[in-house]
């Protein structure tokens, strides 16, 4: 059974716009926090895949769909997974849920990479965390 990562979020003002509407760029930074939550959740960090690997993570792209807003003060679910890998990147597919609802549908393909920002190879322990978290379907 594959698992998910979850990540709470609650809309503050700094997050909206002077409608009190989530201004669309901040859901980036939600689906942010959620990645580097779902990392802490298998017992790794950007900090430590840079140091013991000498590697970082990057979005190479994202596709998002907007399906409703969120507003001041709602409380927003993140929930993540992995939908493919190959030997230097992975995809993963994030739904932001307000009220049980989806409101937004976000694909994140990335990428990992040397210091000098060139693709390597995922390394292999990191792959074996990531596989109860791969759900091809979605």
């Amino acid at each position: 059974m594959t698992k998910f990562f979850k990540h709470q979020v609650k809309i503050y003002y700094e997050d909206t716009d002077a409608g009190g509407v989530v201004y669309y760029a901040n859901y980036l930074k939600f689906l942010e926090r959620a990645r580097t939550e779902a990392l802490a959740n298998i017992g790794l960090s950007n900090i430590k895949i840079k140091n013991d690997f000498k590697a970082l993570i990057i979005v190479k792209s994202c596709n998002i769909d907007y399906k409703k807003s969120a507003f001041l003060e709602d409380e927003l679910i993140i929930v993540s997974c992995i939908t493919s890998f190959s030997k230097t990147s992975f995809t993963m597919r994030q739904n932001i849920f307000k009220n049980n609802k989806e409101i937004v549908i976000a694909k994140i393909h990335l990428v990992f990479v040397n210091m000098d920002g060139k693709p390597i190879k995922t390394p292999e322990s990191i792959l074996k965390k990531f596989q109860p978290y791969l759900n091809e379907k979605l």
